[in-house]
């Protein structure tokens, strides 16, 4: 009877859930950009309350740990290490990507679909896009990539099945790949309701992380940019 606390802050989305033995019991969120330092504490205080539960209730907290926002994995990861912290509660890590194909096989009838590719998408700038591929069962079948799309990207695959695209990377290549086989879900977004069933499942068989020395998975290193204005004169 695992009560854990779900934390995702991949990418613009801010989301929190409660969930018991897989289901949600409460849900907050917000996709108001850069509002995880702002709300991501209100979020959890708020949901913790709206299911009656306190921090001394909590079995786990799971954090989404990338690939995604430099800045949003880190509150997300350092607030769920704090809790773990203060609280004695051990760490599960969720991949964003595996989290994102866990909500199409949850929520639409992709279950269902025979020879079909499931591929999330996380806008990485440009037309550059963190991706996977998964099965219609959520299993992996390709690793986490960095990688730049073009109008032949998947060409090889596409005409041997179907692929569906989603997340927010997608939305920027719906006219560079164009074949009948290309299948795009639109305003997809990550949520920590998707990662319920998968914190579940990890805390069952003990999949936990090192506290002290956990980090995101940033997947490209951090490149800070410089304003292009001169705040200074």
């Amino acid at each position: 009877m695992a009560l854990i606390l779900n934390i995702e802050t991949s990418t613009q989305v801010c989301s929190v859930c409660i969930s018991k033995d897989g289901k949600v019991l409460a849900l907050k969120e917000s996709h108001d950009q850069k509002s995880h330092a702002k709300l991501l504490t209100t979020f959890i205080d708020q949901g913790l309350k709206e299911s009656n539960y306190t921090f001394d209730d909590l079995d786990a907290v799971a954090v989404s740990k990338g690939p995604g926002s430099y800045t949003g994995l880190r509150i997300g990861v350092s607030t769920a290490k704090g809790i773990c912290y203060a609280k004695d509660l051990p760490l599960i890590a969720i991949n964003t990507l595996e989290s994102m194909a866990n909500g199409v096989v949850s929520e639409t009838e992709v279950r269902k679909e025979e020879n079909t590719t499931l591929v999330p998408m996380i806008d990485a700038r440009r037309m550059e896009v963190y991706s996977a591929f998964f099965n219609s069962k959520g299993e992996f079948l390709r690793e986490v990539k960095a990688e730049i799309i073009d109008k032949n990207s998947y060409s090889d695959i596409l005409k041997k099945q179907k692929m569906i695209f989603f997340g927010d990377g997608s939305s920027k290549i719906t006219e560079t790949i164009k074949h009948e086989n290309a299948v795009f879900i639109k305003d997809f977004h990550p949520s920590s309701r998707f990662m319920a069933s998968i914190s579940d499942q990890y805390f069952k068989s003990e999949k936990f992380e090192d506290v002290a020395y956990f980090e995101p998975f940033y997947l490209k290193d951090f490149v800070a940019t410089v304003p292009k204005k001169n705040i200074f004169k």
